[in-house]
């Protein structure tokens, strides 16, 4: 168990701290598979904490979210998968963490969704089919397809039992499904102070965020089937991902401020509306600018999750200069606040006033040990097309 502090009570001799031996667990990891240095030093500590922490995670054999619930959740494994990616050359926890889930799943719409963005980063990565081969009709269903209407766009409003049990869910379970967008809600702990994580999001049934997540998808699913070589399957997802960009960009950007409202019926932009349409490339060119401004307008308005997407929608948009500042920032909404507070590894959240039940070991808040070198760096992989591999080193 993580603790912070041992007392040792009723010792006949005097006791010092050379007295102890700590074990520690971890799975294989080798430290010399990454290293970052720079000239900030903030920058240098924050790789550290967050590079720290995932190596420290691994001792599960399975992504889980921290040690106060030790169970994985689909989201908090993604962001774990991507650092551990980036940090040492390892693979098999991520492959049993997607196995995991395959299984095991979690009342989230966007955590389904994730599974995907899993199987896809392990595939690009690796180059390894198997999963996808193993998985392919099963994972058809993560995707939440079943849930389109004639537009092109998802809603969990639709979601029946059967499509449920199509997700692993067990019908005794009785597990509610719903839209997350960010987490803690406003409220948490029972503090009506505690905006929660969601930029006060408005939830409608048609949502901006979890169409983005669609959209992407649709897109790794017409990927996966020309890998198998399943071409007509392949035009189906292309063309359900065109139909969702589409109607994303018709029904919910609001062209006269130049920002994506959170979903239909509702003017509100929260932060998420805007990250995720450019984490994911949805954003037509001639808009990139005003709505990388709105993001910018909004801060930090996310929790230690939603700065994934934040900085993955800056660094596709071109705005490198402003992650690098929020990776370096010093306010109590900041990486280098977990280490100002004393923690040896990534919160749960941004600070105890944020939630007040979080944890000091979870690998979602390791962002910066990705973010750094995938968007900082810009190293990460980009096909696994040989020809077109052949092609641009020709």
């Amino acid at each position: 168990m993580p603790f912070r502090y041992v007392e040792v009570d009723g010792a006949k001799e005097s006791v010092t701290a050379e007295d102890f031996t700590l074990l520690a667990h971890h799975s294989y990891w080798e430290d010399d598979a990454s290293s970052f240095k720079s000239s900030d030093d903030i920058l240098n500590q924050v790789w550290e904490i967050c590079k720290y922490t995932i190596k420290a995670t691994t001792f599960n054999g399975l992504y889980v979210d921290g040690d106060r619930e030790r169970i994985p959740y689909e989201a908090d494994a993604y962001l774990n998968q991507l650092s551990h990616y980036t940090t040492d050359r390892e693979y098999a926890i991520a492959r049993q963490t997607i196995e995991y889930f395959m299984e095991h799943p979690t009342w989230p719409t966007e955590w389904q969704q994730h599974v995907t963005l899993m199987f896809y980063a392990d595939y690009m990565y690796t180059g390894n089919k198997e999963l996808i081969e193993k998985y392919y009709d099963r994972l058809k269903y993560k995707t939440l397809y079943e849930l389109s209407n004639e537009e092109g766009l998802i809603t969990s409003t639709k979601m029946t039992p059967e499509l449920m049990k199509n997700l692993g869910f067990s019908p005794q379970l009785k597990e509610t499904f719903r839209d997350i967008v960010d987490w803690p809600s406003a409220g948490w702990g029972g503090d009506p102070s505690n905006k929660g994580e969601r930029d006060a999001y408005v939830f409608k049934d048609y949502n901006t965020v979890v169409n983005a997540f669609y959209y992407q998808n649709m897109n790794i699913m017409s990927e996966f089937a020309k890998v198998l070589g399943k071409t007509e399957e392949a035009r189906d997802f292309e063309l359900r991902a065109l139909k969702a960009k589409k109607a994303v960009n018709e029904n919910m950007f609001d062209s006269e401020r130049g920002v994506y409202v959170d979903g239909i019926g509702t003017d509100h932009a929260a932060l998420h509306a805007n990250m995720l349409p450019l984490a994911f490339n949805m954003v037509p060119e001639e808009h990139i600018s005003s709505v990388v401004e709105h993001v910018k307008s909004r801060g930090m308005a996310c929790s230690v999750y939603g700065s994934q997407y934040l900085m993955d929608g800056l660094y596709n948009a071109g705005a490198a200069d402003y992650a690098l500042e929020l990776l370096t920032d010093t306010s109590d909404r900041s990486w280098y606040n977990m280490i100002r507070i004393g923690s040896t590894m990534t919160l749960e959240a941004w600070d105890l006033k944020y939630k007040n039940n979080l944890d000091w070991n979870h690998a979602w808040g390791a962002v910066p040990a990705n973010a750094i070198p995938r968007g900082l760096w810009g190293i990460q992989p980009k096909t696994q097309d040989l020809e077109l591999l052949l092609s641009n080193l020709k």
